[in-house]
């Protein structure tokens, strides 16, 4: 059985992606976090629903890191969590210091594993993990086109009424309020989106998608979104541990690709055994061109603000 370590696996995004993961029954699942107790417990109290949901992973949970040792993929979901009035890009120095630490680990322990990354601010923590493992690209990548996608996928099904699993979307840039969602690349049943719903609509859509953290955070007052970002992640790693060859958007790192360079930005890209094995480029106007640049550039003066 495949081994998955998520870091941070004692809060609400890590501990999900546990329980998602250990469903699919491809791995076996290591929740790992700083507080001694927390992961153990909850480790435990996944491996006790086991009999009961029908899987057969092993869970655990430790609060050593080095327990990370032997990993096909490493999930890092550690961080501190977005409040109520603050951007992603307050997190920036704090989540820094966390993923940095992260980071050294993985290189020490599991030198071998692929990494996904699910802290934010999330273009720019991918860029540091990158960064400070010295990994290649395509073994260290980021969750976030997928989940910016969901929501613009879970939005055009309740505005058209239809079935949520017939609706495709595709969301590019950064991870935050620059992010690009396309409409001309989003559809129901193969029907383009903006075939079935008016302009104005479908603009509201985009908009909402942009902020659909940032609501549910306001929602909660105590927290940010976990279900939906672990289930996010969990599709990353199935992809690679199973090498799907998954047509999905995720922070990538470009060297040339829609003429960026040096920066993780959301892109499409396929997912497999190889981890990102393609960055797809799609036919974009000018003005998505525009969009995605304006993005990138934003991932790009934060990168610069932690001396990248």
């Amino acid at each position: 059985m495949k081994k998955v370590s998520i870091v941070g696996g004692g809060g609400n995004v890590g501990a999900s992606a546990g329980l998602y993961l250990a469903e699919r029954g491809v791995a076996d699942v290591l929740l790992v976090d700083i507080v001694e107790g927390v992961p153990e417990g909850k480790g435990l109290d996944l491996l006790e629903a086991g009999p009961v949901r029908g899987y057969d992973s092993r869970v655990s949970g430790t609060h050593d890191i080095a327990d990370i040792a032997g990993s096909d993929v490493v999930l890092v979901t550690a961080g501190f969590p977005r409040k109520p009035g603050m951007s992603r890009t307050d997190l920036l120095t704090k989540n820094a210091e966390v993923v940095g630490g992260i980071a050294q680990s993985i290189k020490k322990h599991a030198p071998d594993a692929f990494v996904v990354v699910v802290s934010n601010p999330l273009d720019v923590m991918t860029y540091h993990m990158r960064k400070i493992t010295g990994f290649p690209p395509h073994r260290v990548m980021g969750m976030a086109g997928i989940l910016d996608s969901a929501r613009f996928r879970a939005f055009i099904a309740a505005e058209l009424g239809v079935a949520p699993t017939d609706v495709q979307a595709m969301v590019l840039g950064g991870h935050g309020d620059s992010m690009v969602p396309l409409p001309r690349y989003s559809t129901v049943s193969g029907v383009p989106v903006t075939d079935l719903l008016p302009a104005e609509t479908v603009n509201r859509l985009v908009e909402r998608t942009r902020k659909g953290g940032g609501e549910i955070v306001a929602l909660l007052k105590t927290g940010s979104a976990f279900y939906a970002p672990g289930a996010s992640a969990i599709q990353m790693v199935e992809a690679i541990l199973l090498d799907n060859k998954r047509l999905v958007p995720a922070a990538a790192y470009c060297d040339g690709e829609y003429d960026l360079r040096d920066v993780y930005v959301g892109v499409p890209v396929i997912l497999g055994a190889g981890g990102v094995e393609k960055i797809v480029q799609l036919p974009l106007t000018e003005a998505e061109r525009q969009a995605l640049h304006a993005s990138a550039a934003e991932v790009r003066s934060s990168i610069e603000e932690l001396g990248g």
